[in-house]
């Protein structure tokens, strides 16, 4: 008996070292990144390289803010896009997803066939159909250029309708038996049990609109009209590189999805861990 506990607590320690050097190699870089963005450009570019500064210095941060980049109105436009995208995302793939997880009608399998197909192909195939309707639209370096394309996603339809799937019959019965109508079992029974689906899909959805980079840069030209990955690009100079100034605004760029993460983790987990409960 003791050499089985014995045998088993080796095997934990073991297990734990191993999950002890994942966390190393994940954190590692975004240590890098925060203590790089403290440095001087000299001390930045050092070799051999050091981690920590010989001082701390937040140079970078007042550089970036103030005169390098429109770093408000880009961060405002990057708010803007995402919260538009997410929500009208969340409304429209909720819909959808419960038409087709709830509803009987003519040629759903066929039409749910054709909407996951999309998942199948490259996103860089629509690039240039979406920027020809952009642009027919007269919407060319706008704001709603920006998150025009990415209101409607067929992965989050596909993962809200497992949620609905999900549900007990009965409830919908129950409420049809009372009176209910269908837009009113919809967003008073069926959407409130699909919370932790909802927070999902508003996670992923966040961090995509987010670190959106080719379709920003692609769609708009002006500064004051772009996202913060175009813009934090420009930093990159042709012979020299603000190395300080790239890691600041990366700093400030994935504070707020670090903090939405910790703040839901617990609804994410669970909403991605029951997205395969029924298919």
């Amino acid at each position: 008996m003791r050499v089985k506990t014995k045998k088993l607590n080796i095997n934990h320690l073991i297990v734990h070292l191993i999950l002890l050097a994942g966390v190393a190699v994940v954190v590692f870089p975004f240590l890098w990144m925060i203590l790089t963005s403290f440095k001087t450009s000299g001390e930045a570019m050092k070799i051999p390289p050091t981690i920590f500064p010989e001082k701390f210095v937040t140079t970078a941060y007042h550089t970036i803010v103030s005169s390098a980049i429109p770093f408000g109105t880009v961060y405002m436009n990057t708010i803007i896009s995402t919260v538009v995208t997410t929500i009208v995302q969340i409304a429209f793939c909720s819909m959808a997803g419960y038409a087709f997880g709830r509803i009987d009608f003519p040629f759903k399998n066929a039409i749910f066939v054709l909407i996951l197909s999309v998942l199948m192909v490259p996103g860089q195939i629509f690039l240039i159909p979406q920027y020809q309707i952009i642009q027919k639209m007269g919407l060319l370096d706008t704001i709603p250029a920006l998150f025009m394309p990415n209101l409607f996603s067929a992965f989050g339809t596909f993962l809200l309708r497992q949620f609905f799937m999900s549900l007990p019959k009965e409830l919908e019965e129950a409420a049809i038996v009372d009176g209910c109508g269908r837009f009113r079992i919809f967003g008073q029974i069926m959407l409130p049990l699909v919370k932790p689906g909802i927070v999902a899909l508003a996670i992923f959805t966040i961090k995509f609109a987010w670190n959106d980079f080719m379709w920003p840069l692609i769609v708009n030209t002006s500064m004051e009209k772009m996202t913060l990955g175009p813009a934090l690009s420009t930093l990159q100079g042709q012979y020299t590189t603000e190395y300080p100034m790239q890691m600041a605004g990366a700093v400030l760029a994935v504070v707020p999805l670090i903090v939405i993460f910790f703040l839901f983790q617990k609804q994410f987990i669970e909403g991605v861990a029951q997205s395969g409960i029924k298919g």
